[in-house]
Parts: structure tokens; C-alpha cells; sequence
């Protein structure tokens, strides 16, 4: 039995084949696809030609469905039709309004008047350039969009900043703007006034603009700007008190006085309101809070000076106490007391001045001078054994023969100047600096005195003659001499005893006579001067180095004759008359040496004490007309 046929199943045998069965097809299929297509390509290409013919009416024009936010519809219009269209229509610029404030001061502004404006053209151009920026498809279907849609654009607004600037500085400098001032001082005519302190002002143009610009980018139609203002505080809030402290100051005179008990008829001295003035200081200091303030005082330079100038005038010298040695106690007796002195103390009395000046009593305004006391020196409570005073060591003495009764009387005034007279240690001898004053106020009478080269009457005749007692003690004491000059010409004087060439002259203050008391112990002078037997004696109480002195000379050498004598006219003569007033001597070269031992050793080798003496004439006084006169 044979198996069944099945269509289309694989053939009983593997190498049979089949024949296919033929398909029928329908004709009306291709020519439906053919129709289709054909629509289709009809439609693409209308399309086409209303997107090209869109395109082309409104190449020129802004695409339909544009307008702006200001309400006006552009579309179709070509950019002179849009910018008609839109002149006059910013209504923003004059009706938006902004008000700054400060405190309650308001100034309102149009956006307009800050500067902000519609860019027409700008705006239009943006309008004109919507679905015009992509490709060609982007731009159609943004084209469609917009038709469809709409499409709002955004104003292109300006805003010129320079001008809003410009206003707010304008503001600013008008009414708010203001510099910072520190309380001054000013002091005119006596009187001091206060300025207040004012506190700085300043807008800040820059951040107050930043805020104004947030404001117009939002379009906003009213809106209040508060001014960015920075303050400056003054550093000097108050010079009310320094005003009332200068004016304290200036209020009276300061005056100076010496309180009776002080001992002195001087003054008072004034300082008056105008000098005070001059002499006040006004000083800025700072303050630990950062502030600072005036400090009024006063420049002590001029009352310093001032006081420095009189305190010479107001000062008191110590005088040291003045003794005699008792031979036979061997103690000091107390022939003047010793007198503290005083000096004035510059500082606190100027410290009280100052004090004065700026108090608020007005008896206060008296200042006392302040004196310092100074002690003397040697007072008189001192003994013998303190002063190391306990023994003569030397004493010499030279005659006066043949001297007039003035000369004697000077040479006594003279030397009871030096009587008493106590040396310290190291201490410097001047024969000027205690003789004083050598006239008739201080008791000393006319006589003859060499001036130049001649022999004239004067005030202090005799005086060298105590001077030169004075040296030659002190050259047998072994001090060294630190001054002494000979007379001009040989006096016979001075070379009874030791000869030339030991003779001292004083002329103050020109020349001087001067030794150190060169050991460690007081040195005390006790002066005599015996009118009977016309002589004078310097004696010298110390306590002995040992010293021994040798002396060497004279020695005269150079000797010249005496001039012709000279005759000079005296009114006081009547004619015939004739007086000698002065010896002719010789000239010479004298010299004189010293060596000082201590014990055995030798302190002042062969010290030389040259002379020069000039030849002297005779002088002769003879009455006015003498045919002799020649000097």
C-alpha cells in the first residue's frame, strides 16, 4: 500500500524532485504603489513650495506670531515697520520711578532720568532674527512655533550707569557728603575756644549703584533705594576741657617774689598774660581707645632762662669760718663765723610756676623762689684735729720803711683780707679772689702805684707789698706756684730781707698771684701787720710734710743804667716847687731758684723764678711852666 501525497512535504527518495506549483498575481498592486508614491512626492513638493513661498513673502518681514513684552505685535513687519511700531511705546522709562532715601530725605527718579532707555533698533532686531539663527530645519519648525504659539520678545533695554552715577554724586555732595573734623582748639587774643568735633560722611556711589542695577535688570516700576553712606569718626571727640585749662592758665598774671624770710629786697617779677600765652603747648596724645585728645601745658624754656639769668643776682656764697691758732692750746679759735649760703633751685621753683599757672585759686598764682641752702665748707664748729691744723709751718715777713701813711693804711685794709683765711686740701690760693674790691668804698686810700712806665698816685698803693709777703711765704713753704709776676722795675721794698727777684705784683684781674696747697691737710694764713715797726708777717699753720726748701740766687745778670729822670707838671705845685715821686734803679735780669725736699726726696727740682726788671728814672712832679718838664 502506498503512502499518501502531501503537498509541498520533502519527496519520498532524496534525489527526487518536485515540480512548483505556479503563482497568480494580482495587477492592480504595482499600480496602487505607484499611486502612493506619486501622492506622496506631490505633497512633499507642495509642501515645499509653501515652506519656499512662506519663506519668501517673509524674507524681509518678522516671522508671524512674534511680538514683545511691551504688548506690540510684530508680526509681518518689516524692522522700519517694527521700529515705527515701537517708538514711543517704552512707557518704563517714564513711569517706572526710584526713590533713595536717607534718614527722611527722599529723592525720586524715572528710570528714564537714571538713565535707562529702549534700544529700538536693537529690540527689533532681535524680533527679526527669531526663527532665523539655526539651520534650515531648526528654523522651520521654530518658524511653525512661533505661528503657532507665539513667540514674546524680550526689550532690549539700556542702561547708562555713568548717568545714575553722575545724580548720586550729585546727592551726595548736595546733601549728605561731609568731611570728617576733630574738635579744634584755637587760642587768639587771651582766650582759648572749642570746636565741636563733626562726624565724616560719605556715600558709597559704587555699592549703592550695585543695588540700583538689581532693581532696573528686574524691571521694577517703584522701588526705594536706601543710600550706601559710610561714617568716618573723628579721632578728637571734645577740646572743651583743654579750652578751659588754657583758659585757666591765661586767666591773671604769674608772678615771682622772694618771701621775706629768704632775706632779700628783690622783686617781684611778673609774668604776664601775654607771655603766658607764648609759653603754653598744645599736644595731641592718643587714648587707649584709639581716640585722641589736646593736652595743654607750658614750654618752660623762657621762665627757665629767666631764672638761670637772676639766680647769680639771688645767690648767697658760703663763707667758711676764719681762725686763729692758739699757740699755747694748740686749738682754733673762732674769729668769724661761718655763714651758710644759698643757691636758687631753678627746677622747683619752676615746678611750683607750673603748678601755678594752671591753678584754679587765684592766690596761688604768687610763686615763691625756692632757694637751696649750701653750707660752708669749713664751718665754724670745726676743730684743729678735723682741719689737720696743728702747727706753724712757715712764716715770713717784709718791711715797709719809709712807706706814707697811706700806703701803710692799704697795706693794712689789705691784709686783714687774707687774716683767718683756711685753705682745704688741693685747694687754689688767689690773692684777687680775697682781696675783693680795691677802692675808696672799700677803704683803701690813695698812694703812688706803678702803671705802665711810670709812677702815678692811686687807689690801693701798698697792696703788692702784701702780695709779696704772700709769695715769699709760700715759696719757703714748698706749694707749688702757679702765678706770680714781678714788678716792672726794682722796688726797694720788696729787697729787704731776701733781695730781688722775691717780689710779687697784682693787678686784678688781669695778673694775679696763685699756689696750691698741695698736701692733705688745711692750710691756715694768719696775717699781721705791725705800723710801728713797719712790717707785715704771713704765717702758715698746717700740719708738716717735712718739707725743707733750699734757695738759689739772686743771681743779677743783663744790668742797665737808669733813664734821664722825668719831669711832669703837678698844677697843685707853685712854681719853684719841686717833689720826687719815684728813685732811678737799674735794669736788670734777676734769677731766683727753688728745690723743695720731702725728707729725702726731692719734689720741685731747681725751679726758676726769672725777673726782668726795666730800668727805671727818676720821676720828679714840678709846677705847671718848669722849664724841666719832659713827661
Amino acid at each position: 500500500m502506498s503512502a499518501p501525497h502531501l503537498p509541498y512535504s520533502h519527496p519520498p527518495y532524496p534525489y527526487a524532485r518536485s515540480r512548483p506549483a505556479r503563482a497568480t498575481v494580482n495587477p492592480w498592486v504595482p499600480r496602487l504603489i505607484m499611486l502612493s508614491l506619486t501622492g506622496l512626492a506631490l505633497v512633499f513638493f507642495a509642501l515645499v513650495l509653501v515652506v519656499t513661498g512662506y519663506q519668501f513673502i517673509h524674507h524681509n518681514e518678522i516671522y508671524p506670531g512674534v511680538s514683545t513684552v511691551l504688548g506690540v505685535n510684530l508680526s509681518g513687519m518689516t524692522r522700519q515697520e517694527a521700529m515705527h511700531a515701537l517708538a514711543g511705546r517704552f512707557a518704563y522709562a517714564d513711569s517706572a520711578t526710584f526713590v533713595f532715601t536717607y534718614g527722611d530725605q527722599r529723592w525720586e527718579y524715572t528710570a528714564g532720568e537714571l538713565g535707562v532707555s529702549l534700544d529700538v533698533e536693537a529690540t527689533v532686531e532681535a524680533a527679526f532674527r527669531a526663527g532665523r539663527e539655526g539651520n534650515a530645519l531648526d528654523n522651520l519648525l521654530a518658524q511653525l512655533d512661533m505661528r503657532l504659539n507665539g513667540y514674546p520678545v524680550v526689550p532690549v533695554i539700556t542702561y547708562d550707569q555713568s548717568v545714575a552715577e553722575r545724580t548720586l554724586r550729585d546727592i551726595a555732595t548736595a546733601f549728605i557728603n561731609r568731611p570728617v573734623l576733630d574738635a579744634a582748639l584755637t587760642i587768639r587774643d587771651g582766650k582759648a575756644v572749642a570746636s565741636p568735633a563733626q562726624v565724616g560722611r560719605a556715600v558709597d556711589v559704587t555699592a549703592t549703584l550695585a543695588a540700583l542695577r538689581q532693581e532696573i535688570v528686574r524691571l521694577a516700576t517703584h522701588s526705594e533705594i536706601a543710600l550706601v553712606v559710610q561714617e568716618a569718626q573723628p579721632t578728637v571727640w571734645d577740646a572743651s576741657k583743654a579750652a578751659e585749662r588754657v583758659n585757666l592758665a591765661l586767666s591773671a598774671p604769674v608772678e615771682f617774689y622772694i618771701a621775706p624770710e629768704d632775706g632779700a629786697d628783690k622783686g617781684p617779677w611778673v609774668a604776664q598774660v601775654a607771655s603766658l600765652e607764648k609759653m603754653l603747648t598744645v599736644e595731641l596724645v592718643q587714648n587707649e581707645d584709639g581716640t585722641a585728645s589736646y593736652e595743654v601745658g607750658i614750654n618752660l624754656d623762657e621762665p627757665r632762662a629767666f631764672l638761670n639769668e637772676l639766680a647769680p643776682e639771688l645767690a648767697v656764697k658760703p663763707q667758711n669760718a676764719r681762725f686763729v691758732f692758739d699757740d699755747a692750746t694748740r686749738q682754733l679759735q673762732v674769729i668769724q663765723n661761718s655763714v651758710d649760703g644759698r643757691a636758687l633751685d631753678v627746677e622747683q621753683t619752676l615746678a611750683q610756676f607750673e603748678q601755678a599757672v594752671f591753678s584754679t585759686d587765684p592766690a596761688a598764682r604768687r610763686v615763691r623762689l625756692v632757694f637751696q641752702p649750701i653750707p660752708a665748707a669749713i664751718p665754724d664748729t670745726a676743730t684743729a684735729a678735723e682741719l689737720g691744723i696743728t702747727e706753724r709751718i712757715v712764716q715770713k715777713t717784709t718791711y715797709f720803711y719809709g712807706s706814707t701813711p697811706a700806703r701803710r693804711h692799704n697795706i693794712e685794709v689789705a691784709a686783714a683780707n687774707f687774716h683767718g683765711l683756711v685753705i682745704p686740701p688741693g685747694g687754689i690760693f688767689s690773692f684777687n679772689e680775697w682781696l675783693g674790691d680795691v677802692s675808696v668804698e672799700s677803704g683803701y686810700e690813695q698812694g703812688l702805684i706803678i702803671v705802665g712806665n711810670q709812677t702815678i698816685t692811686g687807689v690801693g698803693g701798698g697792696v703788692c707789698q702784701v702780695a709779696t709777703t704772700a709769695f715769699q711765704t709760700a715759696f719757703y713753704a714748698g706749694f707749688p706756684i702757679l702765678e706770680r709776676v714781678e714788678h716792672a722795675y726794682r722796688v726797694g721794698y720788696y729787697e729787704e730781707g731776701e733781695g730781688p727777684g722775691m717780689d710779687a705784683t697784682v693787678y686784678s684781674p688781669i695778673v694775679d698771684f696763685r699756689f696750691q696747697n698741695d698736701t692733705p691737710y688745711h692750710l691756715l694764713i694768719e696775717t699781721y701787720v705791725n705800723t710801728a715797726n713797719s712790717t707785715i708777717t704771713w704765717k702758715f699753720y698746717s700740719t708738716s710734710m717735712n718739707r725743707r726748701v733750699v734757695k738759689e740766687g739772686p743771681v743779677i745778670r743783663n744790668q742797665t743804667a737808669p733813664p734821664p729822670p722825668i719831669y711832669r707838671a703837678n698844677p697843685q705845685l707853685a712854681p719853684g716847687q719841686i717833689r720826687q715821686v719815684d728813685y732811678a734803679v737799674s735794669g736788670a735780669d734777676v734769677y731766683v731758684w727753688r728745690t723743695v725736699y720731702e725728707g729725702d726726696r726731692v719734689i720741685i727740682d731747681r725751679e726758676e723764678f726769672h725777673s726782668h726788671y726795666v730800668p727805671w728814672a727818676a720821676q720828679f712832679e714840678v709846677a705847671p711852666g718848669d722849664p724841666r718838664i719832659n713827661g
